[in-house]
C-alpha cells in the first residue's frame, strides 16, 4: 500500500469536520464543494493526495449514513480526480472499486478492478476485489444454490492471488473454503497445509483441515488435528466441532467429555447440554445421562421429548415405576402416538409383550388413513416395523410376516428390505426351510441387492452349508476389500470351527478398519474365537484390551465375566464384571443369565434362580438358560422342576439351527436329564 492509503486517515484530522456519525435530528455536516477540474496547484502529487483524502472521507460518511447518494457521488468524484492527478497510485483505484462494491455497483466495481489488473496483472489487491465480487454472487452452498460460473471465477482470482503472494494466509484460507464448496477436497487440503507451513499454530487452518478429513470420513485424522488446538485454545466453536467429530466416529465417551468441556464455554447452552446427555446415553453412561436429562426436564417440564428420554432411561435401569411416572408426565403434555409408542416400548421391557402389541395395534388403527403424506407414511412404517418385531418376539411368525408385508404396500421402494425382515422372521421362528425358500426368491427378484446377498449366505450358513455360504460371499464384488463381507465370512468360519481360517480373515478385516469402534469389533471377535478354541488366556487378553480403552463396554464385561464363571475361577471378579454390564444394560437377557450362573457358582441359589427366571422370560428359546436354571433347581432339591428345564433345553437344542447344534453338549444335558429322572423314579 502506498503513502495515500497509509496516511489518509491521519490527514482527515486536518480537514474541517469529523467522521463521527451523527444521531438523527442533529445537523448534518457541511459538505465541501466537489472538485471542478484539476485544482490549480503547483504540485499534482499534493493535489492528488488532497482529493484522495476527501474521497476517503466521503466514503466513510457514505458508510456511516447508509450509503447516502450525495456522499457516494462526492467520494466517486474525488477518487476520479485523484486518479487523474496521479495515475500511478493504484491504491486510489482500489479504494474506488471497494466503494463501488460497498454501494452495490458491481458492474462499475468489476470494470474498475479489471482496469487495475490490465495496468498491472500482479496487482494482488485488485484481484482480491474481483475475487470478493465473484464470491458474493456464488449463492448459498448450504441450500445447494450455487452459481458455478461465479464459483469458477472466484477460484481463479484467489488462485492468482496466492500465486502472486504464496504467504497470503487469508487468501489461502478463502481459496480452501471455495475448494470445499466445489467439492475439491484435495485442493482444500493443499491450501490448509500451505497455511500450516507458514504458521503451524493457525487455528483456522487446523480446524479447516480437520473438516476436510471429516468430509472424507477420516475422523481419526480430523480428531488428531483438533485435539491439540482444543488443549491449547479451548475456543467454543472448535471444542464443539471436536465433540461432533467424536460423535461421528462413535467415540461417545470422548464426545460426552468434550461436550461437558463445551458447556461453560457456551454459557450452558441448552443444545450443548442436550448433546452432552445424548453422548452419555450412547456411551452407556446411563446414570450420568439420566441425571442430565432429569435436570433438563425439571427446567423445561412441558418438553415432551425430555420426558420421554427420562422414561426410556429409567426403563433401561429397570426402574419401571419411575419410568411410568415420567411417561405419565409426557401423556399429560400430549398423549400423541409417539407417547403411546413409548408406552409400548416400556411394556415390552417389562416383559408384557402382549400388552405392548395391543398398544401398537391401537396406534395403527387410530392413525389409519386412505392416503398419507410422506412424513405420515414414514411414521406408519416405523410403527409397523415395531409391531413386526414384537410379534416376532412373541413367536407369532405368520402375523409378523403379514405386518412386514404392509410396509411394502406403503412404500414399494422398500420391497427388498421387507424381504430381509421376512427372512429373518422365519429364521427366528426356526422355519429354516421357508427361510431358504424366501431367500432364494428374494435374491432372484433382486439379484444385485447387496444386503439380500449377505442374507442368503447367512441362511446357508445356518443350515451348515458353510462352503457354499463362503463361496457366495467371496464372489461378491470387491469382497477382499469389503470389511463387512470379511466379518461375515469370519463368523461363518467360527460356526464351522475353522478357527485358523477365521484368524486370517479377521487379519484382513482389521487392515481395513480405521475407526476405534471398528478395531474394537475385531478384537471382540478374536476374543470369542480364542474362547471357542478354549485358549482362555488369549481370549482374556483380547477382552482386557477392549476394557482398557472402554471400561464400561458391556459386551466385553459380560463375555469375560461369563468365561470366568463357566470355568469356576475368580468368581468375585466375574460377579463384579457382569453386574457392571447389567448396570449399563439392565434388561439384557444374556447378561442376566451370566449373573445367575455366577451366583450359582457362588452357591447363592435363590438369587441365581430369580435372575435365571428373568433371563428365561427374555430368551425362551435359549437351551443354555434352561440348562442353567435346571442346575439351580437340582441343587435346591427341586428335581421335577429341574427335569422340566432340562427337557426344555433338549427340545430347544434339537430345534436349533443345524449350525448351532452341538451333539457333545446335547449328550451332556441328556445325561443329566436321565440321571434326574432316575432319582425321581427311585423316590417313588
Amino acid at each position: 500500500m502506498n503513502g495515500y492509503a497509509r496516511t489518509a486517515l491521519v490527514s482527515l484530522g486536518l480537514v474541517c469536520f469529523s467522521t463521527t456519525p451523527l444521531a438523527f435530528g442533529q445537523a448534518q455536516p457541511a459538505v465541501p464543494r466537489a472538485p471542478q477540474g484539476t485544482p490549480a496547484k503547483p504540485d499534482d502529487h499534493s493535489a492528488a493526495y488532497y482529493n484522495f483524502a476527501m474521497a476517503h472521507l466521503y466514503g466513510e460518511l457514505a458508510s456511516a449514513y447508509g450509503n447516502r447518494g450525495e456522499y457516494v457521488n462526492k467520494a466517486i468524484d474525488f477518487y476520479k480526480e485523484a486518479m487523474k492527478l496521479d495515475p500511478s497510485a493504484s491504491s486510489i483505484g482500489e479504494e474506488l472499486a471497494e466503494l463501488y462494491v460497498q454501494t452495490g455497483q458491481m458492474e462499475r466495481a468489476t470494470q474498475q478492478a479489471n482496469e487495475l489488473i490490465k495496468a498491472n496483472p500482479s496487482n494482488a489487491n485488485a484481484h482480491k476485489i474481483m475475487a470478493r465480487i465473484y464470491s458474493r454472487q456464488i449463492g448459498d452452498p448450504d441450500q445447494g444454490k450455487i452459481d458455478q460460473a461465479m464459483l469458477k471465477a472466484a477460484l481463479a482470482e484467489y488462485q492468482k492471488i496466492t500465486e502472486i503472494n504464496p504467504k497470503d494466509t487469508e487468501s489461502l484460507s478463502m481459496l480452501a473454503r471455495l475448494y470445499r464448496v466445489s467439492r475439491d477436497e484435495a485442493g482444500a487440503e493443499k491450501c490448509y497445509r500451505a497455511i500450516l507451513l507458514i504458521d503451524p499454530n493457525d487455528d483456522d487452518a487446523l480446524t479447516g483441515l480437520a473438516t476436510v478429513y471429516a468430509d472424507k470420513g477420516d475422523f481419526v485424522n480430523a480428531i488428531s488435528m483438533l485435539k491439540p488446538v482444543v488443549e491449547k485454545n479451548p475456543d467454543p466453536r472448535i471444542v464443539t466441532t471436536l465433540a461432533e467429530l467424536y460423535d461421528q466416529n462413535k467415540e461417545y465417551s470422548n464426545a460426552a467429555d468434550t461436550w461437558k468441556k463445551a458447556m461453560p464455554l457456551t454459557n450452558d447452552n441448552i443444545q450443548v447440554r442436550r448433546r452432552y446427555a445424548a453422548s452419555l446415553f450412547a456411551a452407556n453412561r446411563g446414570d450420568e445421562a439420566l441425571k442430565v436429562f432429569q435436570d433438563l426436564a425439571t427446567e423445561d417440564p412441558k418438553n415432551l421429548e425430555l420426558q420421554l428420554q427420562v422414561a426410556e432411561l429409567l426403563g433401561r435401569k429397570r426402574d419401571f415405576a419411575g419410568a411410568h411416572a415420567a411417561l405419565a408426565k409426557a401423556q399429560a403434555i400430549n398423549n400423541s402416538p409417539e407417547v403411546r409408542i413409548a408406552e409400548a416400548e416400556l411394556l415390552s421391557a417389562e416383559g408384557k409383550t402382549t400388552q405392548a402389541i395391543g398398544v401398537v395395534q391401537t396406534v395403527l388403527t387410530d392413525t389409519k388413513k386412505a392416503t398419507y403424506t410422506d412424513p405420515e407414511r414414514g411414521q406408519r412404517i416405523q410403527v409397523l416395523e415395531m409391531l413386526g418385531r414384537l410379534l416376532r418376539e412373541d413367536n407369532k411368525t405368520a402375523d409378523a410376516v403379514a405386518t412386514y408385508r404392509q410396509i411394502a404396500e406403503l412404500n414399494p421402494g422398500a420391497a427388498s428390505k421387507v424381504e430381509l425382515q421376512v427372512i429373518d422372521t422365519y429364521m427366528n421362528g426356526r422355519d429354516y426351510k421357508t427361510a431358504r425358500q424366501m431367500s432364494d426368491a428374494a435374491l432372484k427378484k433382486f439379484p444385485n441387492d447387496r444386503l439380500l446377498m449377505l442374507e442368503h449366505a447367512m441362511v446357508l450358513s445356518e443350515t451348515s452349508q458353510f462352503d457354499a455360504a463362503i463361496a457366495e460371499l467371496r464372489a461378491m464384488p470387491d469382497s477382499a476389500k469389503d470389511r463387512d463381507i470379511l466379518l461375515q465370512i469370519a463368523q461363518i468360519q467360527e460356526k464351522g470351527k475353522r478357527f485358523r481360517d477365521e484368524s486370517k480373515t479377521l487379519d484382513q478385516a482389521e487392515a481395513l478398519s480405521t475407526a476405534p469402534t471398528e478395531k474394537q469389533a475385531i478384537t471382540f471377535l478374536r476374543g470369542a474365537m480364542f474362547e471357542r478354541e478354549k485358549n482362555f488366556e488369549a481370549a482374556e487378553q483380547q477382552f482386557r484390551k477392549i476394557l482398557s480403552a472402554e471400561p464400561n463396554n458391556p459386551g466385553a464385561l459380560n463375555y469375560l465375566g461369563y468365561m470366568l464363571a463357566d470355568r469356576n475361577v475368580r468368581l468375585e471378579e466375574a460377579q463384579q464384571m457382569i453386574s457392571k454390564a447389567l448396570d449399563v444394560d439392565p434388561g439384557n437377557g444374556a447378561y442376566l443369565d451370566s449373573l445367575g450362573w455366577v451366583h450359582f457358582r457362588l452357591n447363592k441359589l435363590d438369587q441365581a434362580a430369580g435372575e435365571l427366571q428373568e433371563a428365561l422370560s427374555k430368551a425362551q428359546k435359549d437351551p443354555t438358560v434352561h440348562d442353567h436354571l435346571a442346575e439351580v433347581y437340582f441343587k435346591q432339591g427341586k428335581i421335577k422342576e429341574a427335569i422340566q428345564q432340562w427337557e426344555a433345553s433338549v427340545s430347544e437344542m434339537k430345534g436349533a439351527a443345524p449350525s448351532e447344534q452341538d451333539p457333545e453338549e446335547l449328550a451332556k444335558i441328556t445325561k443329566k436329564l436321565e440321571g434326574a429322572k432316575v432319582l425321581v423314579s427311585q423316590k417313588k
